[in-house]
């Protein structure tokens, strides 16, 4: 099974990682996505800068491809030959959102959405909360994935 896993990834944190390593067992490709989403803040960094960084976070993982893409995932997600899409959800809310952004992709695409749950130590990262703490320069190591060496 070929996974989609969309987002603007900015950054990509501990748990967007932590999905993508608890979701490779369960596929044979995973295309990690980065779109530009026009209701999210500017950005931080360039896609380009994501896209490298990820990149190298995956360099050695053969199943692993990172793209960027522009308008709806689902669309993408076909364009790419993915048979499903990957979500990680951290909260209710999170849920009730993905369930319902679900529903319209399959309805428009054919294609289903594989929920993983985040894992509890990581339930309150998000890239928004990185970002505000980076806006008041607290240092955010300790919740982004560092590039091996």
């Amino acid at each position: 099974m070929h996974l989609f896993f969309a987002g603007s990834f900015n950054p990509f944190t501990l748990g967007h990682a932590s999905i993508v390593e608890r979701a490779l067992p369960l596929c044979s490709r995973l295309t990690i996505a980065i779109g530009y989403n026009v209701a999210k803040p500017p950005t931080t960094e360039s896609l380009r800068g994501r896209l490298d960084f990820i990149r190298s976070l995956y360099a050695g993982q053969p199943k692993v491809e990172v793209m960027i893409y522009e308008g709806l995932t689902a669309t993408a997600a076909r364009d790419a030959g993915a048979d499903a899409l990957l979500r990680g959800v951290r909260s209710v809310a999170d849920f009730e959102y993905e369930r319902s952004i679900a529903d319209i992709n399959r309805r428009i695409s054919g294609l289903e959405t594989v929920l993983l749950f985040t894992t509890p130590e990581l339930a309150s990262v998000s890239s928004s909360v990185v970002r505000e703490l980076e806006s008041h320069g607290y240092p955010t190591d300790s919740f982004l994935p560092q590039i091996p060496s």
